[in-house]
């Protein structure tokens, strides 16, 4: 079996089968899961059928693999119905809370959005109302009717609590689309469906707490333990749509001209007296060969530490830093397009020269600079 080592962001697992074109991956802590949804379910087992001894560790772990599919059906939707919209499936994950689907890429639109998200929770439902019309038909005093009727709650609770409106469930993506397609800002969309599964999150500690005392009944100590987890993994994923949010918009504000320094090119041949002031005021100088081509960048420092008496003389290959090809980008590109060109220009050189119309140079960036601009305000 194939093991997944969690590189570039994927999942730590055992790689168990390929689907929509990406590996699934069962992750150790769905083992844990699994073991403790087992041993939470052989007590219900028992009481439907009593005398059972043993064998109710196998039927409760029965019901945990009818969920282990249900997970994966829930996944599997999201990932096909992606492809079907022409997003890249990198991965299909079983995990500790649930399970989840890798994209290469955010959904571009807001109807793709919402669709890949809303396709899960619409097949638990499916599956929901399926095993409830099969439960109907079977001996109620089986244990068939048992899992079955167990995997129809189940279901029915995992399809409508991953529609309720709030990141990071699926409901989430859809309020967060819908705001998108309003208000023409996916940003916007995603603070306000962030924002609402913080509320969610809160609102379902609050009644874990509130709920038995306005009942006039004890605290379940259960109870509460399992209302500060889902409710922890829904604030903790609704923090990271935000900290995504901020970062989406950085990444839109991105300039390369706002970004970079003023510069001139200059014959590789000329001296420092002919192409820097002497009080190094002015803009950088980069070198260009005879055919205009970038062949590096005058350093400040050494250029200034040249003797007066010896700057006209001193060519300005002996000041300069030498850029690799490539080491340039064009100063018009903004967005996601300024961040590509950046990414595999900062490969090459971690200062790279801005170039304007006709290849003129215009410009430095710095790769410090830009990862300086992306980096959310908190």
């Amino acid at each position: 079996m194939e093991r997944a080592d969690g590189a570039h962001g994927g999942t730590k697992g055992w790689v168990v089968g390929r689907a929509a074109g990406a590996p699934v991956v069962v992750s150790p802590g769905w083992v844990v899961a699994a073991v403790v949804l087992t041993l939470l379910f052989t007590p219900t087992v028992r009481i439907f059928a009593p005398g059972i001894g043993g064998e109710a560790y196998v039927v409760a772990l029965a019901f945990v693999l009818l969920l282990f599919g249900s997970v994966f059906l829930h996944e599997l939707a999201h990932a096909t119905v992606a492809r079907r919209r022409g997003l890249v499936v990198r991965e299909l994950a079983v995990t500790l809370w649930g399970g989840h689907t890798q994209f290469g890429a955010a959904a571009p639109t807001p109807s793709t959005s919402a669709l890949v998200a809303i396709a899960g929770p619409a097949v638990n439902l499916v599956l929901a109302g399926l095993s409830a019309a099969l439960w109907t038909v079977l001996p109620s005093t089986s244990l068939v009717a048992l899992l079955v009727g167990a995997a129809a709650v189940a279901n029915a609770f995992v399809g409508a609590f991953n529609l309720v409106p709030g990141l990071p469930l699926d409901g989430g993506r859809v309020l967060e689309a819908l705001v998108w397609r309003v208000g023409g800002s996916r940003h916007r969309g995603t603070l306000v469906a962030a924002w609402v599964g913080r509320a969610v999150a809160a609102a379902i500690v609050l009644w874990a707490l509130a709920a038995p005392a306005l009942q006039d009944r004890e605290h379940d100590l259960l109870q509460v333990v399992w209302s500060v987890l889902i409710a922890s993994f829904l604030w903790s994923g609704a923090s990271r749509s935000v900290q995504g949010a901020r970062g989406e918009r950085a990444v839109e504000a991105l300039s390369v001209r706002d970004l970079m320094t003023p510069a001139v090119g200059a014959v590789a041949t000329a001296t420092l007296d002919e192409a820097v002031p002497g009080d190094a005021s002015g803009p950088d100088v980069v070198l260009l060969g005879t055919s205009g081509e970038v062949l590096g960048v005058v350093e400040r420092a050494a250029a200034a530490a040249v003797p007066v008496a010896l700057r006209g003389s001193t060519p300005l290959t002996a000041v300069a830093v030498p850029l690799p090809p490539g080491a340039e980008v064009d100063g018009s590109l903004t967005g996601n397009d300024a961040l590509r060109a950046v990414a595999a220009a900062a490969r090459l050189a971690p200062v790279m020269v801005v170039t304007g119309p006709g290849g003129r140079v215009v410009g430095l960036l710095r790769a410090q600079d830009v990862v300086t601009a992306l980096r959310p305000s908190t």
